[in-house]
Formats: C-alpha cells, structure tokens, sequence
C-alpha cells in the first residue's frame, strides 16, 4: 500500500481526471497520458487505490468473482474499447516515429509499457472472445495494433543489433592476459576511440592462440534492451520472427569473421578443381579458422544468446542455429571436399590435418550443438569426420596400388637403392609420426572423441590395425624389389640391389615409429635377411675365385675329373689375375649406400681371399713350376690385393641418402 503522501498525490490525480474528462472514455485517456509520466499513476495503482477505498464494501467477496463480474458488465466491453483506443493512439506514436524509440530511455519504457499493457489485454479477455462476439472484436483490433508493435519492436530489435556491433570494436580488446575473459562495454573506452575509425565496420575477433576465452560482441546495455525486446516478442508469440532478426545480423558478423581469418568461401566443386598447393595453403587457414570459431566465436555467440533470449531456452536454441549454422556448414563442406577429392598419396598429410582438427574438435561440437535444433550440424560434424578417416584409408590403398604398378623395366645403376624404396619408406616414416591418429584411423570403428588420447605408447603391435596394413604395406615393397633384382644378369649385383633396399629400410624403421609399430622380431628377421643377402654376393662373386686358388687334393681330384680345370699353378695364377681384374673392373661401379655395410662387405672379402692368395702364392713358389722366375708370373702382391679391394670396389655413384 502506499503511503499517506502518495495516498494523497493518486487521489488528487484521479480528482484531476474525473475532473476534466467529460466522459468516462476521456478521463480514461488522461489517466493513461499520467502513467506515460510516472507509473503510479497507472490504471493498475489507481484501480488499487479504489479498491482499497471500496474495501469495506466487498471484503468478503472473492476476488475471482467480482473479476468476473467486471468482465460481464456491459460497461467492461465499453472499458476494453476505451482502452485499446488509448492503447492505439500511444503506440501509434512511436510506431509512426521517424526516429529510434531506444534513442531516447523513457520513450523505450513508455513503448514497452504500452506493449505489456496490450499483452496483459489479451491473457485477461482471450478466454471470453469465444463467447462474446463484441470482445472478439476487441481483440481482433488488438491483434492488428500487436502486429503493428511486433513490427516496430522487431524493427528496434535490428537497428539496436547494427549500432551495438558498430559501436563495440573487439579489435582494440587484444591483450589475452589471462585464461579466461568477459569484456564488458565500457563507454569511457568508447569516448577514446579514434575519430578517425571507418563507420559501420563489422568487429571482428581477432585470432589467438589461447583459445579458453569469451567475447561479448554488444555491449552490456545492448544486450539488455536486447533482452526486453525479446522478452515482448516472444511473448507475444513473435519469437521465431526475433531469432530470424537476430540470426540474420550474427550471421554476418560471423561470415566476416571467416573471411577476415583467411577463408575463401568456396563449392565443394570449386574445391576438388583447384590446385594441390592453393588448397594445402587453404588447409592451413581452415585449421585456424575452424579451431577459433569453435572455441571462441561460437561460444560467444551461445553466451550473447543465452544473455539476449534469457528465460527463453528455445528461442535461444534456435537463434544460436541461425546464426552458426551458416558458418558450421562453410566450415564442414570445406573438409567434406577434401574428403572426396582425389586421394592421391602425396595428399595423406594435409587430409591427417583435416581429420585431426576435426576430431580435436568433437567435444566442442558435442557441447554447442546438442540441443534439438542444432543436433543435425552435431552429426554432420561426425559424419564429415568419419569420411575424411575413410579418405585416408583409400589414401593407403592408392599406395599400395601404386607400389604393385611400379615397372620392372629398368634396372637401376650399380644395384643403389631404387626411387620406390626411398619414396615408399619415407612416406610411412613421415605418416607414421601420427602414429596414433592412424591407428585411430585404422581401427574397425571409430572411437569416442576423447579416446584417442587415451592410447597407450607401449600399446601391442601385434592388436594395432596400422601395425599390419604397415607390414603389408612392406611385404608389398619388398616382392616388388624381388621382381626387379631379376633385371640383372650378374647375381652378385642382384645380391648387392637387395642389401642396398633391405639395408635402407632397416634403418629407417629403426629410426622411426615404425620400429614401434613393426616390432623388434620384424627388425631382427629383416637384419638376418640382408646377412643372408651377404653370403648369397659372397658365393657368386668371389667363390670362383677363391676356387682356382685351392691346390688341396681335393681340388686336384675335382681338376683331374674335369678337363676344362686348369692342371697347373701357373695357369691357376694366371686364369685368378684375369678373374680378380675383371671382377675389379666391374664391382667398382657396384654400389654400397651403407657406409658400414660397405665395410663390412669389402672386411668380408679380404678375411676370406687374402689367406688363400697368401697361401696359393707361397705354395707356387715353392713348386717346381716357378723356378727362379716366380715373380715374374705373380701380379699383386697380398698387399696390392688388398689395396685393389679396399680402394675400388663399390665406388660407383651414390645416389642421396
């Protein structure tokens, strides 16, 4: 109740009106013209004021029923059309203003006021419309002047959205101190802003790298009027209307954003038909651009619409849809035209960043669009990623592929490593330093968004689907090199061709994750395969040599037996010098990349020839075929034997490691 003053001051009031008001329609009107100035002087204050003063009269009547009995007097009906009339000519001033309501404070409460008054209208006199034909009238006026409010509220809405955002410049709020931050608008920031500012420029978030941030884009007061605006069109069942107004203004802020981030907004037809080296450029600023979008600017735009549309949860959903789901939609179609674009090999690592931005940024998706309107984005997010994994997996394909149709046409110079070797082994090495993605990629069915992290390093080999497509990915390579080793004619050259390929990819799987990944057994199989390949060179190069140097008996039985022999040391010493030359000649341009491996061949053949050349020598001198002229048949000496061997075998040209 107020008190004796104010009791005093509502009395004169009503004492003034009745007073000038000829009629009960003007006095009406003059009552309304007071509120618009204080809002004690509402009809609600001084209908209370007169209740109270009737008190005494129907107090033991119920509220209810003399409502009731208010709304079945004829004189009510008349009082219901009084005061839409009064209603009318109010709002008409400010819907027919030619300037902003919310320009001026008090024009902003009056309007909203008058629109409340209107609303409180219709729930009071809704439910009689059906019976009463005369205020189903009323209420049909009532509808057309709440449209023609809607309208002009739905109008204010916009232009507040425009002018908040231009006078709300993000670009100077870009000391990121601390972890996580709310600005606030401050005018006293605003009166410093330079004069010379362009007007009407879309402010846009600057990009970070701290992503744990929150940005209120309008300020503070905005969003407030913001908040009542909504508040009335929602309740006057306006509110699919105000979320379009509203998500069509953030729309552009966000669409804006992108651009200024770099994003060409382009087709998925316009995508597949660009160049390797525009898009892997392009790759890059999507990775960005999405990581800050979903960890900033969409948070903050779920924040303004949970701010703007308060109380109001489905209004805010559905806003928050409109203005995301453009920018969500650029953003996956983006990855989705990579994920069907050709899935050469040389592509895997851009498409592993594609897949990896997307999976890290799961749970964001998951958070911001789990409600009904915004799930489907949630599941095309998931759908998109789950393609990109299926891109890579062809990715692998097509090396295999490319591997199994690699020619044997050619052999390559001095049995070196050959270019598929390099290129093939490289390749994994590279890929496999996202071990863990791959492994992700690889498994039967993709796992929760956050379980990727949770794999173990010491995770068994032998249960990873990377680890066998990696193996048979090898077994693929190494049945290749198999099938060129045959191109050569010398044996010993295809032995050396095979120790060049196996040497290489011992070691860098060693080097690599790819020693985790195939195991210490496959390592130790493929090291006893290139010791093997040794003794295979060792035999069919030097093991005919090493024959005509053996004089024990039975060598000489062997020679007697065959005719082609040759039956004495001097011819034997003779038919070694030719051979060992010849041999010489052709192994010096044979090459051995592996600077060990080569020492270890080159040790290998002087611990098994020089022994027997020292002792085939000493036995010739001693003989009687030598006679007093022995050196004259002995062309190298153990030392000149040696040096021959340590200085020119495998001094072909080597290819780059």
């Amino acid at each position: 109740m107020a008190d004796g003053g104010e009791e005093k001051l509502i009395a004169v009031a009503r004492h003034i009106a009745k007073t000038l008001g000829h009629t009960d329609t003007m006095t009406d009107d003059i009552l309304q013209i007071f509120s618009t100035f204080d809002r004690r002087f509402s009809r609600e204050n001084l209908s209370d004021h007169d209740n109270h003063q009737n008190h005494n009269h129907n107090s033991h009547d119920s509220p209810r029923l003399d409502r009731h009995r208010d709304l079945e007097d004829p004189r009510s009906v008349s009082a219901l059309d009084a005061s839409l009339k009064s209603l009318a000519r109010q709002i008409s001033l400010y819907v027919l203003a030619d300037h902003p309501i919310w320009s001026d404070s008090a024009d902003a409460s009056a309007f909203l006021d008058a629109v409340d008054q209107l609303l409180s209208t219709f729930r009071d006199w809704s439910s009689l419309a059906a019976h009463d034909k005369s205020v189903a009238s009323c209420l049909h006026r009532a509808d057309d002047l709440l449209q023609d409010s809607v309208f002009k509220l739905q109008e204010e809405f916009k232009s507040l959205m425009d002018h908040g955002a231009d006078s709300f410049d993000l670009s100077r709020r870009s000391n990121y101190g601390d972890s996580t931050r709310n600005y606030p608008y401050d005018e006293e920031d605003g009166e410093d802003e330079d004069d010379d500012a362009k007007a009407g420029e879309i402010p846009v978030a600057q990009p970070v790298t701290d992503f744990n941030i929150v940005i209120d884009a309008l300020p503070s007061g905005t969003i407030g009027d913001l908040h009542e605006i909504a508040k009335r069109m929602v309740e006057a069942e306006y509110g699919k209307e105000c979320s379009h107004v509203y998500g069509s203004c953030r729309h552009d802020f966000l669409e804006e954003s992108l651009s200024r981030l770099g994003l060409q907004k382009l087709s998925i037809e316009e995508v597949q038909k660009a160049e390797w080296s525009d898009l892997e450029e392009q790759i890059e600023r999507w990775s960005k651009a999405a990581n800050l979008t979903l960890r900033v600017l969409f948070p903050s735009e779920r924040r303004l619409c949970d701010r703007v549309f308060s109380g109001f949860p489905n209004a805010a959903d559905r806003s928050f849809m409109k203005v995301c789901r453009g920018s969500a939609i650029q953003l996956l179609n983006f990855a989705d035209a990579i994920a069907i674009s050709s899935r050469s090999p040389e592509r895997l690592f851009k498409v592993l960043d594609v897949y990896e931005t997307l999976r890290d940024l799961m749970p964001d998706f998951e958070l911001l669009f789990s409600d009904p309107f915004c799930v489907s984005l949630r599941n095309e997010a998931i759908t998109i990623w789950k393609r990109v994994g299926d891109c890579i997996r062809v990715i692998f394909m097509q090396l295999e592929n490319l591997i199994r149709q690699d020619p044997a046409k050619v052999a390559v110079r001095g049995g070196t490593l050959h270019p598929i070797t390099r290129y093939v082994v490289n390749y994994l090495k590279a890929a496999c330093r996202s071990y863990q993605t791959l492994e992700q990629v690889f498994e039967d069915s993709i796992v929760s968004p956050g379980d990727y992290r949770n794999l173990q390093d010491d995770r068994s080999s032998s249960t990873s689907s990377l680890s066998v497509q990696i193996s048979w990915i090898m077994e693929l390579l190494e049945s290749n090199l198999e099938v060129k080793s045959k191109l050569y004619k010398d044996a010993g050259l295809s032995c050396v061709f095979l120790m060049n390929n196996g040497r290489y990819i011992v070691k860098k799987v060693k080097d690599s994750e790819l020693g985790m990944l195939l195991g210490e057994d496959w390592i130790r199989k493929h090291n006893a395969k290139v010791k093997q390949l040794h003794g295979m060179y060792q035999r069919s190069s030097w093991v005919k040599l090493l024959g005509l140097l053996k004089i024990d008996s039975t060598s000489s039985a062997a020679a007697a037996s065959n005719a082609a022999a040759p039956k004495s040391l001097k011819e034997r010493l003779r038919m070694f010098n030719v051979s060992f030359d010849e041999l010489c000649k052709a192994q010096s341009n044979w090459v051995i990349f592996d600077d060990q491996l080569r020492e270890e061949i080159k040790i290998s053949v002087t611990g098994n020839l020089l022994p027997a050349y020292r002792s085939f020598i000493g036995r010739f001198e001693a003989s009687h075929e030598a006679g007093r002229n022995a050196e004259k048949y002995i062309k190298y000496s153990v030392e000149d034997l040696e040096a021959r061997i340590i200085n020119e075998l495998f001094q072909g040209i080597n290819e780059k490691k």
